[in-house]
C-alpha cells in the first residue's frame, strides 16, 4: 500500500514540474526568438525485494513516473518588421556565431546589433561577432543583404563599402545547445559538431534585416498542455488520498 504513496508523489512531482516549465514558456510568449521547451515522462522501474530476486529474477515493481530533461524546439517563429536597420532576424534555422568571454564560442538567433566600444558589431550586450566586422565611426548607414554581405556608406562616399560578411552556423544535434537567455545557446563538449556555411547554403537560411524573430510558442497549445497538467496533477493526488483512506481502513482493522 505504502506503494501508492511513492507512486503518487513521483506523478505530483513530475505535473509540478511539467507545470513550470509551460509556466515559462508562455510567460516568454512575447520574447524575441524565444524557442519553446518541452518534457517527455518516463516509467519509473523499481529493483525487487531480495526475497522476489531470489525466486522471480526477471520481474520488477512499478515506482511510478521520471521526467527527462526538457528539449528546446528550435522551429524558428514569425518574422516581424521593426523598421530599425539594427535588427536582424534569420530566415531559416542556423544561428550566428558571437565571440563570448575569454573567447569563447556561443550561437545566436539574432536580435539588436550595435556596435561596441573597439567599432565591432556586436549583439545587443555587447558580444562581438566572430566575423569581426569593422565599422567606421562615420558611417551613415548600414544595409545587411540577405546573404550576410554588410554593406555601408561611410562618410560623404555617395558609394557602399563592403565591410564583411556574416555567416551562419548550425550544430548537428540542436539537442546539445545550452540556453543561456536573450537567444544565446552553448554547444556542450565540443565543437566538432558545428557547420559553417554562407546564408542560403545547406538549408541554414537567409538574414532578414529590419525584422524580429518572434517566439514560436503557440498559446492554444499551451493552454492545452497546462489544463492536461491539471487535470493529471488532481489524479495524483487523488491517488494519495485514497490510499491515505485505505491505510486508515487498515489500521482500523488492526484495533
Amino acid at each position: 500500500m505504502n506503494g501508492a504513496f511513492y507512486i503518487g508523489a513521483t506523478g505530483l512531482r513530475a505535473q509540478q514540474a511539467s507545470a513550470d516549465v509551460t509556466a515559462h514558456n508562455l510567460a516568454n510568449m512575447n520574447t524575441v526568438a524565444f524557442k519553446r521547451a518541452t518534457l517527455s515522462f518516463a516509467e519509473l522501474i523499481a529493483a525487487p525485494s531480495p526475497e522476489l530476486a531470489a525466486t522471480r529474477p526477471s520481474e520488477h515493481g512499478l515506482s511510478g513516473v521520471a521526467l527527462v530533461d526538457p528539449v528546446q524546439n528550435f522551429a524558428p517563429g514569425n518574422l516581424r518588421q521593426t523598421g530599425n536597420e539594427l535588427d536582424l532576424a534569420i530566415r531559416g534555422k542556423g544561428f550566428i556565431e558571437l565571440l563570448g568571454p575569454s573567447g569563447q564560442n556561443l550561437l545566436w538567433r539574432g536580435g539588436t546589433l550595435r556596435v561596441n566600444d573597439d567599432g565591432f558589431l556586436a549583439a545587443e550586450n555587447g558580444m562581438q561577432l566572430k566575423t569581426m566586422i569593422s565599422v567606421p565611426r562615420d558611417t551613415a548607414s548600414l544595409r545587411i543583404a540577405d546573404t550576410g554581405e554588410v554593406l555601408a556608406y561611410v562618410g560623404t562616399d555617395t558609394t557602399e563599402q563592403t565591410l564583411g560578411r556574416l555567416e551562419l552556423v548550425q550544430p548537428r544535434d540542436t539537442r546539445k545547445l545550452h540556453n543561456l537567455g536573450g537567444a544565446i545557446y552553448r554547444l556542450d563538449d565540443t565543437y566538432a559538431g558545428l557547420g559553417t556555411a554562407e546564408a542560403g547554403e545547406e538549408g541554414l537560411g537567409y538574414f532578414a534585416q529590419g525584422f524580429s524573430e518572434a517566439s514560436n510558442v503557440e498559446l492554444t497549445e499551451e493552454i492545452v498542455s497546462m489544463m492536461v497538467m491539471q487535470r493529471a496533477y488532481a489524479a495524483n493526488a487523488k491517488l494519495i488520498q485514497a490510499g491515505d483512506e485505505l491505510m486508515g481502513i487498515v489500521n482500523g482493522l488492526k484495533r
